[in-house]
């Protein structure tokens, strides 16, 4: 029952770190000023084209594909493969389970492995390319090591080691109610969620954040329209008149 009730506070904490720190983090960036009109172009120049050009960005990785096709392939083939882990999982959380999510159960469990392929290649990028391997930091190092080993995890107790599911289940909606019912005490699923909650915790801080934050680029959500409209920043300067009074000002 212990060890219960430590996963259950650590995930309540860490989604709490998630929602706020995410919630923070895109409240910044949405008052972060835009001083100029900076697209890159070719641009689209009506806010249809925009909503167009985003979408390709953000499900196609289009610049991306411009500009190195290896490296779209293992970035495209972790995504995907990511996104349907994720609706996989939700058969932990929903009661009853939508049709739709029982369907891609199957495609859910062999995306793991194109998970673990996509991985492996953009950190073999990271080592092997002297250019990327120069600007690449400890924690570009431990962001994939981190998803490497969720993914393994998880691929484990699927072939290897496995686990309860309808307890790790009942878990988990308890969680949802406040209930707390027990956790299988198997190694490999405590690691596994260990690693999960990790991420959770230190996605915000993370250069993993560029999810939300392509949606914020003014390269990419800006109309090629300087001509035909005034581009004006909404900033907010201090004058000295609205300054705080300090000791010095007497």
């Amino acid at each position: 029952m212990f060890v219960t009730a430590l996963y259950a506070l650590l995930f309540y904490v860490a989604t709490a770190i998630f929602l706020v720190g995410l919630g923070m983090r895109i409240a910044r960036y949405a008052r972060a000023p835009a001083p100029l009109k900076i697209p890159t172009t070719p641009a689209p120049t009506t806010r249809g084209g925009v909503v167009l050009r985003m979408g390709t960005e953000v499900f196609l990785f289009n610049s991306l594909f411009k500009a190195n096709k290896w490296i779209w392939i293992f970035g495209i083939v972790f995504h995907v493969a990511l996104a349907l882990v994720l609706l996989r999982h939700l058969r932990y959380f929903l009661d009853p389970v939508p049709t739709w999510v029982i369907m891609i159960q199957p495609f859910g469990m062999y995306a793991a492995f194109a998970m673990v392929l996509g991985l492996a290649g953009l950190w073999a990028r990271r080592i092997f390319v002297e250019r990327i391997r120069y600007i690449s930091s400890p924690s570009d190092h431990l962001m994939l090591a981190l998803l490497l080993g969720i993914a393994l995890t998880g691929l484990s107790m699927t072939y290897l080691w496995h686990t309860d599911i309808t307890a790790v289940k009942l878990f988990f909606t308890g969680l949802l109610r406040f209930e707390f019912n027990p956790l299988p005490l198997q190694p490999m699923l405590l690691l596994h969620l260990l690693l999960v909650a990790g991420l959770m915790i230190i996605f915000p801080f993370s250069k993993l954040l560029h999810a939300p934050g392509v949606f914020f680029s003014p390269t990419r959500n800006q109309v090629d329209n300087p001509r035909e409209k005034r581009h004006v920043t909404k900033v907010k300067w201090m004058i000295a008149s609205e300054r705080p009074a300090t000791g010095g000002d007497k």
